[in-house]
């Protein structure tokens, strides 16, 4: 007899609804999309290879069942089977004894994927007393929050609406690859009825085939494009003067500022021709409502990264494109309780907000530039998720833990992370974790991190945990669903975790669950919807209510959009957006090397391990141009060796339609097969892409820390004695 419960996928952000078949012996039969529950359309889901590699995943011979503790040198594969009693008292007393010698910031915590629930985390680091958390969130997600807050004074979600919106732009963004969702069917459906359609991406991606409008900006250019954007756009009386006029603060200096950025100049800098800037600009600007959505393209750029962030804020603005159908929405306060209270920051006391790394370095990025926003958000009884938003530089981190300065870091947590993988610098994040007293991973599989770990717990994944994803508590939607499954072997929750983590460090009060259902009971309530309320639809996300600024303003200083920052100029950076024109010509390293490209149905680091997705792509491929192709001898299949100032890495060549002179890596490789431990940790150092980067706080944008993935110097040559793509 085949039971069939209602289940979610965990393999990426989106937690599409299932339906999972179930035999009497608990073991999972089928898994099915589920047509009543989000996305609401099979077809979506089957357009995605993950989800039907979540029934190998839950049995997978290699996942982690049972709590490890090390039984020899980090990463030496020497374990020892001990039981969650004992290794929970054991990291909780050798927690207490590092802060009883350090201090609580010694403590530090890891985080990457956004397919689990982290508030948790938060909530046991506030009241344990460190400020020290570092994620991937300061090069993907934060950025955009804090620019359009700063802008418009709450974060955005740009609109596809194919009954309303006339013009899309996808500004690095390839969610051909990234998304596979309801977002890039949505993609697909509006490109192929005619919808004009605009792709800003150096590499002609699945994405950018959809239309004939592709602009190959050159990687860290794009702050440049968006001002010339600007100049066309004004220069030609494309402005909303009306919405301009009542509702933005800054725009004369706005319209001087990008006076210089002619078309002919920006054609120079981004390598997009005149014309086509021009072009681009007036479709995009006389298309209303039209929207921009931007991804890890511009995240990724390091230095240029904020200022081009609050350049294409201002192109929303000035259009007229703001909190209109069919363009974007500011999005609303939850009503159901928000992350910035259940992580409870204020328990945080002031003199241990002081201690967070990087004093001086990234002052918006602290709690200070935080406090300062929220006195304004808090007009309209708004508040962000405070400790993603003040999160350690993740450079300062590892020099802390490696140097002791300027106090220890020696413990580290890392949950739904790989930082080794992750993480910019691989040989430096290498060294921190070799040198760390305790290193605690929550994991489903021995990766090269948990390698090194002194303890490695198994967490549960897809059908063994309840899940809502609230998007930090930034907008008003609640997505996810129930468990079909108890747990199997010993694996646990993420929050059972911290919740018996916090019980043996003295937070029994703020812990008052039991289990992960009844905080998510408790966090539904103030929306009168109970969890099994929540889990029949899988979705909550009220109706709209577009043009709120008509009523409320704008929850910024002036109350208006601020084309020029108060907060900014306050914090002693451009109050405008600005392009900083950077000369990385270097005879040695004559290309550009963009790290980062995603390949579908991997996501970061994970499946390698996983055979129905590992036939599908076995190895990692180096995408570069015919024309650099010849320049270098290589044809398509030689292994070649990519060499930054960083260090090298060797990945199968393969032609693209792309810029010249620009070399594209793939993200996240590791070889499981090859086994964990040291010296090869996975094959870590073979065909890593973070073996090539760096994140060095000097390099860094200046305003809120962001490296730069995308523009890096490089060089390539084949490897010599290699007569097929093997890798190793």
């Amino acid at each position: 007899m085949s039971l069939v419960r209602e289940s979610n996928c965990q393999l990426c952000g989106y937690f599409c609804g299932l339906r999972v078949s179930v035999d009497d012996n608990e073991r999972v039969t089928r898994v099915r999309p589920d047509s009543a529950r989000y996305p609401h359309d099979p077809s979506v889901i089957a357009q995605c290879r993950r989800f039907a590699a979540n029934k190998e995943i839950l049995d997978h011979p290699e996942r982690l069942n049972h709590p490890l503790k090390r039984n020899g040198e980090r990463g030496s594969g020497k374990w020892q089977r001990v039981t969650w009693e004992e290794a929970m008292a054991d990291i909780a007393s050798r927690l207490k004894d590092l802060k009883f010698r350090y201090g609580a910031e010694t403590l530090a915590s890891c985080i990457s994927a956004p397919h689990t629930i982290y508030w948790p985390l938060h909530r046991f680091l506030n009241l344990w007393g460190t400020p020290n958390n570092v994620g991937i969130g300061t090069v993907c997600w934060n950025p955009r929050i804090w620019v359009n807050s700063l802008t418009y004074g709450w974060p955005l979600e740009d609109e596809l609406d194919p009954s309303a919106t006339r013009c899309v732009m996808l500004w690095g963004i390839n969610p051909a690859e990234s998304d596979r969702s309801l977002f890039w069917r949505t993609v697909k459906d509006y490109a192929a009825s005619g919808g004009t359609l605009i792709v800003i991406d150096p590499r002609r991606t699945a994405t950018a085939r959809l239309t004939d409008r592709w602009l190959a900006v050159r990687p860290g250019t794009d702050g440049a494009l968006a001002l010339g954007i600007l100049n066309v756009v004004i220069q030609e009386g494309l402005v909303d003067h009306g919405f301009v006029e009542h509702w933005c603060s800054g725009y004369a200096g706005l319209a001087q500022r990008v006076k210089e950025y002619t078309p002919q100049m920006v054609a120079g800098i981004t390598g997009i021709s005149a014309s086509d800037i021009v072009e681009s600009a007036v479709l995009y600007a006389s298309s209303k409502p039209a929207a921009i959505f931007t991804g890890l393209g511009i995240d990724m750029s390091g230095i240029h990264c904020t200022q081009a962030l609050r350049a294409i804020a201002a192109l929303r603005a000035v259009t007229g494109n703001l909190d209109v159908p069919g363009a974007s929405f500011i999005n609303d306060r939850p009503d159901f309780v928000p992350e910035i209270e259940l992580e409870l920051s204020d328990r945080l006391p002031d003199s241990q907000r002081a201690k967070k790394l990087g004093a001086g370095l990234f002052r918006l990025q602290r709690y200070e530039g935080y406090e300062r926003l929220t006195q304004f958000t808090m007009r309209h009884g708004k508040q962000l998720p405070a400790r993603y938003l003040t999160s350690a530089h993740p450079h300062l981190l590892w020099q802390a833990m490696i140097t002791g300065e300027p106090y220890p870091i020696r413990a580290l947590i890392c949950m739904a992370s790989n930082p080794l993988l992750c993480q910019a610098n691989t040989k430096l994040v290498y060294q921190a974790l070799k040198s760390l007293d305790l290193l605690v991973v929550l994991e489903q599989f021995l990766t090269p991190t948990a390698m090194l770990a002194d303890y490695v717990l198994p967490v549960t994944g897809s059908f063994e945990q309840p899940l809502m994803q609230t998007n930090g508590g930034v907008a008003n939607i609640a997505y996810g669903g129930p468990a079909a499954l108890a747990p199997r072997f010993e694996r646990r929750t993420d929050f059972d975790f911290w919740n018996e983590l916090g019980r043996r460090c003295g937070q029994e009060e703020y812990w008052p669950w039991n289990t992960l259902e009844e905080t998510l009971t408790d966090v539904l309530a103030p929306a009168g919807m109970s969890w099994s309320d929540f889990c029949r639809t899988g979705f909550y996300a009220p109706e709209k209510e577009y043009r709120k600024w008509e009523k409320n303003g704008f929850a910024t200083p002036s109350g208006k959009v601020e084309l020029r920052s108060t907060l900014l100029e306050e914090f002693g950076h451009d109050p405008l957006p600005a392009y900083l024109p950077t000369n990385r010509a270097d005879h040695e390293f004559p290309l550009a090397l963009m790290t980062g490209a995603r390949k579908h149905p991997y996501y970061a680091s994970e499946f390698r391990q996983v055979k129905r997705i590992r036939r599908l792509h076995p190895r990692p491929v180096a995408e570069i141009s015919l024309a650099t192709a010849d320049r270098f001898a290589i044809r398509p299949g030689d292994m070649i060796w990519i060499e930054t100032r960083q260090g090298r890495i060797k990945q199968e060549a393969t032609i693209a339609e792309m810029r010249d002179d620009l070399v594209s890596v793939e993200y996240g490789w590791w070889y499981p097969e090859k086994g964990a431990m040291e010296p090869g940790l996975g094959g870590l150092w073979e065909s890593n892409a973070n073996v090539l980067t760096a994140a060095d706080t000097a390099f860094c944008d200046p305003i809120l820390g962001q490296w730069d993935f995308r523009s890096i110097p490089c060089r390539i040559y084949k490897v010599e004695g290699v007569s097929d793509a093997s890798v190793g």
